[in-house]
């Protein structure tokens, strides 16, 4: 019960009170999520880190390498589109600036000069992986990418996110950018409490346009999500040093399930053997 409580204080889930002045009834009004059982894996991942939560109570259910600091390749959108919708209405206009042209890696191609609602460019961060959306909200917001950046890694630590560090809005190398599966999970679960970013993770596809008339299909980069699967959101992440990196919110029978992968060589293999572990049907019913 205690271990729960304190995951959720950790992740921000109950606000922080004055011990001094704290009332003990206050504890006896908060309702717990009951303990979840720990969870074991049938066959090897391929995946360097892996950590399975508990979406609810904050519980972790199973570790491997959670607190090993790797590259965590896009799975950084999730701090930036954080950042963004703490601060932004969805309907703030935004021009393209002229440096996207120059971002590398996956891309939506948007055109500099151009204007975006802030939801539509959330819509292309999360759903399509777009570094050139990353670039343009992170400069819509602070006036520099570095200056972003800055305020990303103020904000981990605020979260407790002691073993990461940013250096750019979209998740591109570079030897101080790491973080580690536990605080990408916490992040994780911290992030779906805002409707704006969990409806987009959940997204399959989206048609975004700009005021001028230009339109872009932005089709979801996890796989699963595709597929008929008990995977409800996700975001992936893939660059030469991170590798395969996976982050899922699975859907099990009586409990959510936040899953983190990283540095995978077959993500979507490690993901199948991960769901063939979880309860996600329920047990079948033996006949009389």
């Amino acid at each position: 019960m205690y271990l729960s409580l304190l995951s959720a204080l950790l992740l921000g889930l109950f606000p922080t009170v004055d011990t001094e002045s704290f009332d003990v009834s206050t504890l006896e009004s908060i309702q717990i999520a009951p303990s979840s059982e720990a969870i074991e894996i049938s066959e090897p991942l391929s995946a360097s880190g892996v950590v399975i939560f508990d979406a609810r109570s904050g519980q972790r259910l199973y570790a491997k390498q959670a607190r090993t600091q790797r590259p965590m390749a896009s799975l950084t959108k999730l701090m930036t589109a954080l950042l963004i919708v703490e601060n932004h209405d969805l309907d703030e206009m935004v021009s393209i600036p002229r440096n996207v042209v120059d971002v590398t890696g996956n891309k939506a191609y948007l055109e500099p000069g151009k204007h975006y609602t802030v939801g539509d460019l959330l819509s292309a961060l999360l759903i399509n992986s777009a570094n050139d959306a990353a670039t343009t909200l992170a400069q819509f917001h602070s006036g520099s990418v570095s200056a972003f950046v800055g305020e990303m890694n103020n904000r981990a630590l605020q979260l407790g996110m002691t073993g990461t560090s940013f250096r750019n809005p979209a998740g591109l190398d570079h030897p101080a950018h790491w973080s580690t599966p536990q605080d990408i999970a916490w992040l994780t679960m911290f992030s779906l409490r805002y409707e704006e970013i969990a409806s987009r993770l959940s997204s399959s596809g989206e048609r975004i346009a700009s005021v001028e008339g230009d339109n872009i299909s932005l089709y979801h980069t996890h796989a699963l999500m595709h597929e008929v699967s008990p995977v409800l959101a996700g975001k992936t992440g893939t660059t030469t040093d991170a590798g395969q990196c996976l982050m899922s919110l699975v859907e099990g029978v009586d409990q959510q399930y936040i899953v983190v992968l990283f540095n995978s060589n077959q993500r979507y293999k490690d993901m199948r053997i991960i769901l063939s572990s979880l309860k996600t049907e329920p047990e079948p019913v033996a006949s009389q």
